[in-house]
């Protein structure tokens, strides 16, 4: 999907479209943003059905914030400032001040997301997930799915999906996952882009490493301090030299993958292997100093976890926590418990423990939660039919 939070936030604000604009750094308050309409443009009596009417000079910019937010995403218009995901909002502030700022609604994202991928499976119904705004799809054998190489079928789901959603999408048609991941990139927004094998050397191997979906900055780095920028130059390299700097396995994938081979089927059923919540702070927090406000905020965590695991029909046992400290050194702590849980109480006390064994005498930045070794509540059922769980105890 294009741009998927901002073209959400323009179904709502269509006079923002076009605009630079950045998503993040708290959660939506539409109550809030309807009062303080009320109060500052008492021309009017502003309801929640007059959102497309609201002035643009009315929108909070990127250069009043203060905090420690970061982008969840940004528009095309910004991005050419520098800006993009997981960047820091005071940072994104120095190089776009005139971006407009909204918080997030990730109620609203997800349910866009759900509708969309209703659109595709309708179409094409060898369909893997991979997450609120990108798919996957295998259209071998849809009916007519190959006529024109794909782009047939590739405008219809381009269409559907605009019809029902408002929302436009870039597609990727390539033989394999690897390729139509990187094609997909290519024409944005809004385009379609077909690589074939024959492709691979004219429009694959000029582009950075970092391009590869898959090689982080860490495995870049690496891989510039031998003289590999491109794929091509990745590509040149012989297999067993890439084995012998980076593993056996990482070394065989990385001289696959730079000559666009891939062999992984599309999944249309993955099971998540944990759920998390986290978030980080307007300030420093300390665990002594402010204990009521990471108390709150912690209850929040465990909570929202428990839902996740609720919602998708999940439970765990093994819970733990995440700390960010001040100077973005990371620490996590977790514990196995003798059964799956999806209570929100029992993650809360679990993963308290878990914080007891972290170092609390500093300050941190940023705290998590996160359910792992999952199972689905249905399997659980099946396999304690004839021995039904006992009641979760209730703490204190």
């Amino acid at each position: 999907m294009d741009a998927f939070y901002a073209s959400v936030e323009w179904l709502r604000y269509p006079q923002l479209k076009g605009l630079p604009m950045v998503i993040g750094g708290g959660r939506r308050r539409e109550d809030e943003l309807i009062a303080r309409l009320n109060r500052e443009r008492p021309e009017r009596s502003w309801t929640a059905a007059d959102l497309a009417a609201i002035p643009v000079d009315f929108f909070p910019l990127l250069k009043d914030y203060v905090g420690r937010g970061v982008i969840t995403t940004a528009s095309y218009a910004a991005r050419p400032f520098g800006i993009g995901s997981a960047m820091g909002l005071m940072k994104a502030a120095r190089l776009c001040p005139q971006a407009i700022l909204l918080p997030a609604d990730f109620d609203e994202y997800r349910r866009y997301s759900r509708a969309f991928k209703r659109v595709i499976l309708d179409i094409a119904p060898v369909m893997e997930d991979r997450g609120i705004d990108e798919v996957y799809i295998d259209f071998t054998d849809v009916p007519g799915g190959q006529r024109e190489g794909g782009r047939v079928l590739a405008r219809l789901i381009q269409k559907s999906i605009f019809d029902a959603t408002g929302l436009t999408c870039s597609i990727g048609v390539a033989p394999n996952k690897l390729l139509a991941k990187m094609a997909s990139e290519f024409n944005k927004p809004n385009g379609i882009s077909i690589v074939h094998e024959r492709d691979v050397e004219r429009l694959i191997w000029p582009l950075p490493c970092r391009k590869i979906n898959g090689i982080g900055p860490k495995t870049d780095a690496r891989l510039k301090s031998h003289g590999i920028h491109t794929i091509g130059e990745l590509a040149a390299r012989e297999r067993g030299w890439l084995i012998a700097h980076f593993g056996n396995s990482h070394g065989a994938w990385l001289h696959d993958a730079a000559h666009g081979r891939d062999e992984r089927p599309v999944l249309t059923e993955s099971e998540p292997v944990s759920m998390s919540r986290e978030t980080t702070f307007e300030r420093d927090l300390h665990a002594v100093h402010d204990k009521a406000e990471l108390g709150a905020i912690f209850t929040e965590l465990a909570e929202a976890v428990a839902n996740d695991l609720k919602r998708k029909g999940y439970a765990g046992k093994t819970i733990g926590i995440k700390l960010r400290y001040a100077d973005f050194h990371i620490a996590t702590r977790d514990t196995t418990v003798d059964d799956y849980t999806n209570d929100a109480r029992r993650i809360r006390q679990v993963a308290g423990q878990c914080l007891k064994r972290a170092d609390l005498s500093l300050r941190f930045r940023l705290l998590g939660v996160r359910v792992g070794s999952l199972v689905k509540l249905s399997e659980l059922a099946a396999a304690d039919a004839d021995n039904p769980p006992r009641e979760m105890p209730l703490f204190q």
